[in-house]
């Protein structure tokens, strides 16, 4: 989940994972464990990848909550997966499982990177054209997981991640994990407005009010892409980034409770205002690899993702419930709200929208009668 976390944490995830992998194991195709590779695709492997493949990719954070779905979503439609671990405990620990078998095996490579070792992050991505920035840091210690201390680190690895491709010759694109958080936290509020402002991806969280309401999650996140934006401009590198809301799915209060908690720091104002927002694990791992898939076309910026805005106080409650977060009365001045926001996620959709329909319209079978 993280770059720093215990052993009972890494544990939970493993278990979790092990389930997910039983539950597909049996059929089920609602879960989310990775799926083995049907024998009708074809992939594109070419011995370990050195030659820059273009469906060889390599994936950070690849057992997090978001990394793990993303991994599965790229085995699913074709690619060969390079697995970076941040600790050879997390490899032992999926040896045990024998989750991915021997090296190679179903098209996933596991290596060890450190995202503050670049040395190490340019070992892993040798021979991959794309990387999957979806580590993060997680500081157990911490009440909400997060401090501020883990923020300058999360801007650090940014850094480095990017600056790891731009010097790996066959990587050529990068998309990168970001956070909704990095958008939503801003100063000037347009109280005389009658109608909601559009927030998209053209905005940016404000970094000094962070710092004030100690929004380390939200500072973090904001302070991380822009380091990643930084490190890419006029170097030889694609880099698109994502910003998806709370992530939740099947499993996220057991996986993903840490990050949870710390991105609902703030939570209450953000309902007041109509920026509580959540999205599925299962979209946001859509949503990468359709932009990936993207990038040498149309794909390029930021992207906003959600797929439901939190409007009951009841809804917002729960998540607090669900997460064992003290109880805050959401329903307060919850139908009395002075300003709104519009979140626009119309980018992110529309290119969804295009994708889905190329690949409905690519296994439409060509009837062979004639009129």
């Amino acid at each position: 989940m993280g770059v720093l976390r215990s052993t009972q944490s890494l544990q939970a995830e493993v278990e979790e994972m092990r389930e997910m992998l039983r539950g597909s194991a049996v059929g089920s195709n609602s879960g989310n464990g990775l799926k083995m590779q049907p024998a009708s695709v074809k992939r594109s492997i070419g011995g370990d990848g050195i030659e820059g493949d273009e469906r060889v990719v390599c994936v950070t954070g690849g057992i997090s909550f978001v990394g793990f779905a993303v991994v599965n979503r790229l085995l699913e439609v074709g690619y060969t997966v390079r697995l970076a671990l941040e600790t050879q405990e997390d490899l032992d620990k999926l040896r045990e499982m024998g989750m991915f078998g021997e090296m190679g095996r179903d098209g996933v490579w596991t290596v060890i990177a450190n995202v503050m070792d670049l040395d190490s992050l340019c070992r892993a991505f040798e021979g991959c054209v794309g990387v999957f920035h979806t580590s993060a840091f997680v500081d157990p210690s911490g009440v909400s997981g997060y401090s501020k201390h883990m923020a300058d680190l999360e801007a650090k690895a940014a850094d480095r991640v990017i600056e790891a491709c731009v010097r790996t010759p066959s990587v050529r694109k990068c998309v990168f994990t970001s956070s909704l958080l990095a958008c939503v936290w801003r100063q000037s509020y347009p109280h005389d407005r009658c109608l909601p402002t559009r927030l998209d991806e053209n905005c940016w969280s404000d970094e000094s009010l962070c710092r004030d309401k100690k929004l380390w999650f939200a500072l973090g996140k904001t302070m991380a892409e822009k380091a990643a934006w930084r490190a890419a401009r006029g170097r030889d590198l694609k880099l698109v980034t994502v910003c998806p809301a709370l992530v939740t799915g099947p499993g996220f209060r057991r996986r993903n409770s840490t990050s949870s908690i710390a991105y609902l720091k703030g939570a209450h104002e953000m309902f007041s205002e109509g920026l509580l927002a959540t999205v599925n694990v299962e979209k946001v791992a859509e949503a990468h690899v359709a932009i990936y898939e993207a990038m040498n076309t149309t794909a390029g910026g930021r992207y906003i993702c959600y797929d439901h805005i939190i409007q009951q106080a009841e809804e917002a409650a729960q998540l607090d419930r669900q997460l064992g977060i003290p109880y805050r009365n959401f329903s307060e001045n919850s139908s009395d709200r002075l300003v709104w926001f519009e979140l626009c996620n119309r980018k992110m959709s529309r290119l969804l929208s295009a994708r889905r329909r190329r690949t409905a319209f690519s296994v439409v079978p060509v009837s062979s009668s004639r009129v």
